[in-house]
């Protein structure tokens, strides 16, 4: 699968795991970076999530977040297991890793310990808090930052069962992946322009806070509050995908002069005669009601239907796809956003197309996730490191 090379000259030294550093790596490892991930001996959990094809260590969450990138296994408390990991950093642009600060003291990768070692290096740790507050050092996954955040009582903000639930994805981890990908290539920026080493901290709750708090700090944001926290058009509960015949459909006509075309389009523009929806305001505080009209008449048509009708009335609409459905879907058909592949020990797979284009820039083929330690000895000879038995 061909991606971008803008990164081609950047190599990375990747001791994170699971989602979050992994994420963020392979994102860079689309644009053209090296990304070399060093492993334990049993290597990232996350290989063994989901049931693999055909090797354990396999699995189809390794396979999605660990594409592009080369495994290495080295015994960090080994003589030789250090010496290849100082020379692996000596020759990286880029050092990052999940590990906790007590432990990544005990291995002697503090930022000053790598600095030392390559003194322009870009030192990412991904990390659950902030080092500096209370909660500094505390173990975080998804679920406990999800829970911190409050992103554990936003459905129950909208529904009213007041059970505080996860959010079904690892949001978290993704999110905070970004922000760790978006500082790495702004240290690397700072670098370029002043050859300093950069310690870069990204910590998930603080990360996850600022993300949520963007909308939903809403009117509590001043000093003293104007209202209430949370953004009340994201939890109010008639903000739903629509029933059709066969189906269901969203529709945003966030513009006012949509809902009067959308009625228009429908064959029913008698509704916004009714005073508690005929202006902008009365929609606005009205609409429950609005929608339960909306509603009435959606489920005389069929979803196909609609979408016909609105998009010739260009009121935004998008069936409610399944994500079973998305391999199927026209859009990311045409734009070749999933390729079936061949895995050379795993067997034939679907690989999802890196979502940013760089339009016009020189691109290279995207390796698919390597098999546990698959790269050691090429890695090893690389760095001048004859592997054990080589002559």
């Amino acid at each position: 699968m061909p991606a971008t090379s803008l990164l081609s000259d950047i190599k990375i030294a990747d001791m994170t795991t699971v989602i979050f550093g992994p994420y963020c790596t392979q994102t860079l490892a689309d644009m053209g970076a090296d990304v070399v991930k060093l492993e334990p001996e049993n290597g990232d959990t996350f290989r063994n999530v989901g049931k693999p094809a055909n090797n354990r260590g396999m699995g189809p969450c390794h396979m999605t977040i660990n594409r592009g990138k080369r495994s290495v296994v080295w015994d960090m408390k080994s003589d030789e297991g250090k010496a290849a990991i100082r020379k692996l950093i000596e020759t990286s642009d880029v050092f990052i890793h999940n590990i906790r600060p007590e432990a990544v003291a005990r291995l002697g990768l503090t930022f000053e310990d790598v600095k030392a070692i390559r003194p322009d290096i870009v030192y990412v740790h991904c990390l659950g808090f902030g080092t500096e507050g209370p909660y500094a050092g505390r173990p975080a996954y998804d679920d406990l930052i999800q829970s911190l955040s409050g992103a554990c009582n936003l459905l129950p903000q909208v529904d009213g069962n007041d059970a505080p639930r996860f959010l079904p994805t690892a949001f978290a981890d993704k999110v905070s992946g970004l922000h760790a990908m978006y500082a790495t290539l702004a240290a690397l920026h700072h670098r370029a322009r002043t050859g300093e080493a950069v310690h870069v901290e990204v910590p998930m709750f603080e990360c996850i806070s600022s993300f949520l708090l963007e909308e939903h700090f809403y009117e509590a944001a001043f000093d003293p509050p104007v209202g209430p926290y949370y953004y009340q058009r994201q939890i109010d509960p008639s903000r739903q995908p629509v029933r059709t015949q066969n189906g269901w459909i969203t529709i945003a006509p966030y513009v006012d002069h949509r809902w009067v075309t959308l009625f228009d389009a429908i064959g029913q523009p008698q509704e916004l005669e009714d005073e508690r929806i005929n202006d902008y305001r009365g929609r606005f505080f009205n609409h429950d009601y609005l929608m339960s009209r909306v509603q009435a008449h959606f489920v005389n048509f069929t979803t196909e239907e609609l979408l016909d009708i609105l998009g010739k009335a260009d009121v935004p609409a998008a069936r409610v796809n399944d994500i079973s459905d998305l391999r199927d879907d026209p859009h990311l058909k045409a734009v070749d956003f999933f390729t079936r592949r061949e895995h050379p020990s795993e067997g034939a797979y679907w690989e999802v197309k890196p979502p940013v284009r760089f339009v016009g820039h020189a691109e290279h083929e995207i390796t698919p996730a390597p098999r546990l330690g698959q790269h050691s000895e090429d890695i090893l000879r690389e760095l001048g490191l004859a592997p054990t038995g080589d002559e």
